[in-house]
């Protein structure tokens, strides 16, 4: 299953972006309050969207000022990986998220929705941090 969220601009260059999200402890700052019993370090993080799942990220890959790479980390309920795309812009930067996870269809059926969802209010809250 994949999930692309459209371009959010970010009122921050792209060097400012890549550096908050680098950090999984800021992370936290993006969450909405679904969100609970969050844990992290600077490569990782844990916690639990109320009503739906427990998840883990880890930080696999950097590519300075434009890209971030997560996959999924300990214990979680399929294999995923989530992309964080910046690029430099007219409202000084956007960003977007990509999602691609291992769901069977059933599960597809039950999630695609909320995540979509869960995935923008991430950038939202992005958004909203500079």
């Amino acid at each position: 299953m994949k999930l692309e969220t459209s371009w959010k601009a970010v009122q921050a260059t792209p060097e400012q972006v890549f550096t908050f999200l680098s950090d999984m402890n800021k992370m936290q700052k993006l969450m909405p309050e679904q969100v609970i019993n969050w844990t992290s370090d600077s490569d990782a993080c844990r916690f639990t969207i109320k009503g739906m799942a427990d998840l883990g990220l880890a930080i696999s890959e950097r590519h300075e000022h434009s890209l971030l790479v997560m996959n999924s980390h300990g214990k979680t309920p399929f294999p995923f990986t989530l992309k964080v795309h910046i690029r430099p812009a007219e409202a000084i930067s956007e960003a977007q998220l990509v999602f691609d996870g291992e769901v069977n269809p059933f599960l597809k059926m039950m999630v695609e929705k909320p995540l979509g969802n869960f995935f923008n209010m991430l950038l939202d809250g992005l958004s909203r941090q500079f």
